[in-house]
């Protein structure tokens, strides 16, 4: 948090503007859609309930199905279940993790999906030139999950602002936050003023509460928006320090034989929200468990990467479409590591971090 952030929140708090909506709200639209450089956005109460309201809006209903990476966090797939679609994923490439081209278009005429969503995993951006291409040809709706990369860019657009809906995150790890927050962008204003008609208890334009359609409580807070705007004016700065710590990491680190540092795209700019890696045992001698574990003695915290949807218990029996000779999602679940990477992390406490992987591989 800064100063600016400080300033909007006691604006906020001043004015009495506490409840969902207020000018803090607007300004965090406009200012939102201005960094994406056009279109439209409504301030939600999470990513999660901006993709939930993404695939209402685009007509995903019952057994329809849609095509979702394996390797993402549940949130992406879970907003399948709520409209109790038929979730099937696909899984991911090899090098930069993010949806795996061939495999896609393998599901897409295996299935006949009605609509794709796309994550920009740990920043990365997707490649949505082949994505719509292939979309586009098979009628296959394109939400983009860009919850992970704010900040990031492919082909010089920014993420957030591909496929129909795209759908962004301010959780408190997100690379810059609200607390707990989100928003739907749209170049289609029509889909983004069903959006906050949704999220205000569908309440239609009478004097008394009249509600012809299943509404949420999804807008958010005046307080939070103004936290947001703050926030905004300070996410060059944010992308630069993490892409500053993973350089670090990738320097120090990618000598290690087995140590495999996720690849950035030759067509987009990673915002770097997690600095995340492969660590071959084989290789190296050591495994991404023993990592955590001696970090943790330190009350440092690491972590695993997702670990894929194929794989979690809610969704046994769900379809899943591999890469053409290995299930790359599951080995980067095995291998991955998260390392510690927010923006605030001082360069001597990445070296400390670094240091204790480097005393267990000597």
């Amino acid at each position: 948090m800064g100063e600016n952030e400080k300033k909007y929140l006691t604006d906020a708090f001043n004015s009495n503007w506490i409840a969902p909506l207020g000018p803090h709200v607007n300004g965090f639209e406009n200012e939102m859609a201005s960094y994406l450089d056009g279109g439209y956005a409504a301030a939600l109460s999470s990513g999660t309930a901006s993709l939930h309201l993404a695939l209402k809006i685009l007509g995903i209903t019952e057994r329809h199905k849609v095509l979702c990476p394996s390797l993402t966090f549940a949130a992406s797939a879970n907003a399948i279940l709520y409209e109790k679609a038929i979730p099937i994923f696909v899984d991911a490439n090899k090098e930069n993790w993010t949806l795996d081209i061939p495999s896609l278009e393998k599901a897409i005429k295996i299935y006949n999906p009605k609509a794709l969503i796309a994550v920009d995993l740990y920043g990365q951006s997707c490649d949505y030139d082949a994505i719509i291409n292939l979309c586009n040809q098979h009628n296959v709706i394109v939400i983009e999950d860009a919850a992970e990369a704010l900040g990031s860019t492919y082909k010089d657009k920014k993420c957030g602002s591909f496929g129909q809906i795209g759908i962004l995150s301010f959780n408190g790890n997100k690379i810059i936050t609200t607390s707990g927050g989100g928003m739907l962008v749209s170049t289609n204003e029509d889909f983004v003023k069903k959006s906050r008609f949704l999220a205000t208890q569908a309440r239609e334009l009478e004097l008394h509460y009249e509600h012809k359609e299943l509404g949420y409580n999804y807008r958010m807070s005046n307080l939070l928006a103004a936290v947001g705007r703050g926030q905004l004016e300070v996410i060059d700065d944010r992308v630069k320090a993490r892409r500053e710590i993973f350089n670090r990491y990738e320097k120090n680190l990618s000598h290690i034989d087995g140590f495999t540092f996720m690849e950035e795209a030759d067509y987009g700019k990673s915002n770097r929200w997690l600095t995340t890696l492969t660590v071959d045992e084989k290789e190296c001698g050591i495994s991404k468990t023993q990592i955590i574990d001696a970090l943790e003695k330190e009350n440092i915290e690491s972590r695993p990467v997702w670990k894929p949807m194929h794989l979690q218990p809610l969704y046994k029996g769900c379809d899943f479409v591999m890469s053409e000779n290995e299930d790359v999602s599951k080995r980067l679940f095995d291998d991955g590591l998260c390392l510690p990477s927010g923006s605030s992390l001082v360069e001597q406490d990445q070296n400390r971090i670094i240091d204790i992987i480097l005393s267990l591989i000597n």
